[in-house]
């Protein structure tokens, strides 16, 4: 049973900085693709960053370029995203995804996930 839990949530100011939390289990971590998404109130779900398990690709929304990094500590089955100059615009809900069983990872599609996480509340305040 595939299961990701979350954490690291919280409320910062704008500037601040935050790591988020997924930890990962119920499948071979070393072939999924991973990813953070968040959805704001009133809004669609949006992608914020992706990686593969099994390689160093990453990907990441414009909105977050050399502001958000994703990693991962294979060793704990576990993705990060640390998330740093945070801005109002940055407060959502943040969810971790994975699709398990693949060989590569390029899209935000969301579609492409079929795992979530509970999410977790990120406050930017001005």
């Amino acid at each position: 049973q595939v299961q990701l839990v979350e954490s690291g949530g919280g409320s910062v100011q704008a500037g601040g900085s935050l790591r988020l939390s997924c930890a990962a289990s119920g499948y071979t971590y070393s072939s999924a693709c991973m990813g953070w998404f968040r959805q704001a109130p009133g809004k669609g779900r949006e992608g914020v960053a992706i990686l593969y398990t099994g390689g160093r690709n990453t990907l990441y929304a414009d909105s977050v370029k050399g502001r958000f990094t994703i990693s991962q500590d294979n060793a704990k089955n576990t993705l990060y995203l640390q998330m740093n100059s945070l801005k109002p615009d940055d407060t959502a809900m943040y969810y971790c995804a994975a699709r398990t069983g693949v060989s590569s990872c390029g899209t935000m599609w969301d579609k492409f996930f079929a795992y979530w996480g509970q999410g977790t509340q990120v406050t930017v305040s001005s």
